[in-house]
């Protein structure tokens, strides 16, 4: 009976003990894992970095009339070819010809009144050196001549504003461009004070491409280039990419980067210029602007590599006994979209996880998973 009692008190024992063995089998197993690795080396990389952007014309001007009156005619079509100077549209002239004809009127009747007020006065001069009449008079006859003389000078303003308001019935071209649209047409009545203009007229010759960066990437790009002026100077070539996916047969320039930085989305908005010989860019397109940025001799890891905690970046080192230990990095803000360029944290022949670095964990053993 002891016998057997003994046996039934350490049969729970033994069953723990079997457990806990178990147990510690399975979690030991479950810190072991097979990753990809690789070994961290420096190495040349060019890569195309594209930002969203926004086509305009060199220089859109939106036309409005100067006078009112009947849309009489429209001398151009939309989309034409236009230069400065050109008719684009007429406006009814009547009322202004007839306006500029009384005005002509006007002028001649005082250049009239005018020569009679010069006759008045010269007259009274020699009756006043005769003493038929008094200084009074002589006084009164010369106040006549210059009233006569400031209506001549009135009536002159008035040809001038009348010829002009005629001269503004024919709206011409601001400028060198192509006709936009065209949303008037003829009998629609017009005056300076519309809303909106009677079209635009774009300078196409050369377009605007508009395109923002991060703040983060523009400080790094004139930290390397000593200064903002410089940075422009030393940027590369650009490309452009349009809406169709086609590439752009003619390279850009950088002209210009703004000064402030937008509060609402931490950009920077910078402009280039593109020749546009063909006329293959409108004013109002989008596109993507296209980069080109060369690393020479750097430290470059995959993405897969890295695991991204707000603006951290951690990646996974295995030293020669296999084990994983967390490494925060510095990236470069500007890099490719499957590739970081390491600026601090690893050391040439470091071993890396180089994918599935978001299943590792701190102090793990990892196994190289065979090519």
């Amino acid at each position: 009976m002891r016998t057997r009692t003994k046996l039934l008190l350490l049969a729970p024992v033994i069953g723990v003990a079997i457990l806990s063995s178990c147990g510690k089998s399975s979690s030991s197993s479950s810190l072991s894992a097979t990753f990809k690795t690789q070994k961290v080396e420096k190495t040349d990389l060019t890569m195309d970095t594209k930002y969203s952007a926004t086509i305009r014309g060199r220089q859109d001007v939106e036309v409005y009339p100067q006078v009112s009156g009947t849309l009489q005619k429209l001398c151009v079509t939309e989309g034409q070819k236009v230069s400065k100077g050109q008719t684009l549209f007429i406006i009814d002239q009547v009322p202004y010809i007839a306006a500029l004809n009384t005005a002509t009127a006007s002028l001649e009747a005082a250049k009239a009144q005018q020569a009679t007020a010069e006759l008045n006065y010269s007259s009274n001069q020699t009756l006043r050196e005769e003493n038929v009449i008094s200084d009074f008079d002589l006084q009164t006859s010369y106040n006549a001549l210059l009233n006569a003389k400031a209506a001549v000078a009135q009536a002159e303003a008035q040809v001038v504003n009348a010829k002009n308001s005629l001269s503004y019935t024919e709206v011409e071209s601001p400028s060198d461009g192509v006709v936009g649209t065209l949303p008037f047409r003829q009998g629609a009545l017009v005056s300076p004070s519309m809303t909106q203009p009677l079209t635009t007229v774009s300078d196409n010759s050369q377009m605007y491409v508009y395109f923002s960066m991060t703040e983060s990437q523009l400080l790094t790009m004139v930290r390397d280039r000593g200064s903002m002026d410089q940075a422009i100077e030393k940027m590369p070539a650009l490309g452009l990419t349009l809406i169709d996916g086609s590439t752009y047969d003619q390279p850009g320039r950088v002209e210009s980067i703004s000064g402030v930085v937008d509060r609402a989305t931490g950009s920077v908005q910078l402009r280039a210029v593109f020749d546009n010989p063909r006329g293959l860019l409108h004013s109002g397109s989008t596109g993507n602007v296209i980069i080109p940025v060369t690393y020479k001799d750097q430290l470059i890891i995959p993405t897969t590599a890295t695991v991204q905690t707000q603006d951290k970046y951690r990646v996974y080192v295995v030293d020669a006994d296999g084990i994983a230990t967390e490494r925060i990095i510095t990236v470069s803000p500007i890099s490719p979209a499957d590739k970081y360029v390491v600026l601090s944290g690893l050391q040439v022949g470091e071993e890396i996880v180089s994918e599935g670095a978001g299943m590792v964990s701190e102090g793990q053993q990892v196994r190289a998973k065979a090519e």
